[in-house]
């Protein structure tokens, strides 16, 4: 994933999220970084490029955790 495809997502969710009223959340981090952080709330949206997601191993952070709710 590039930059463009980051960016691409975030504009994407924008539009979404304001068309279902839910324009006004915080953002962190920037689209250089390889990963941006949306709170929403209730809900934490995170968009690693694969480098980041790599190097934070979040799947294997949580390997051992039972799910609560699994949403497919």
């Amino acid at each position: 994933m590039n930059v463009r495809q980051v960016q691409a997502l975030l504009d994407t969710l924008d539009e979404a999220l304001s068309r279902d009223g839910l324009g006004s959340f915080r953002r962190e981090g920037d689209i250089d970084s390889g990963w941006v952080l949306l709170d929403l709330g209730d809900i934490i949206v995170h968009l690693f490029s694969p480098d980041q997601r790599a190097y934070y191993n979040v799947e294997g952070l949580w390997s051992r955790g039972t799910p609560v709710l699994r949403i497919q």
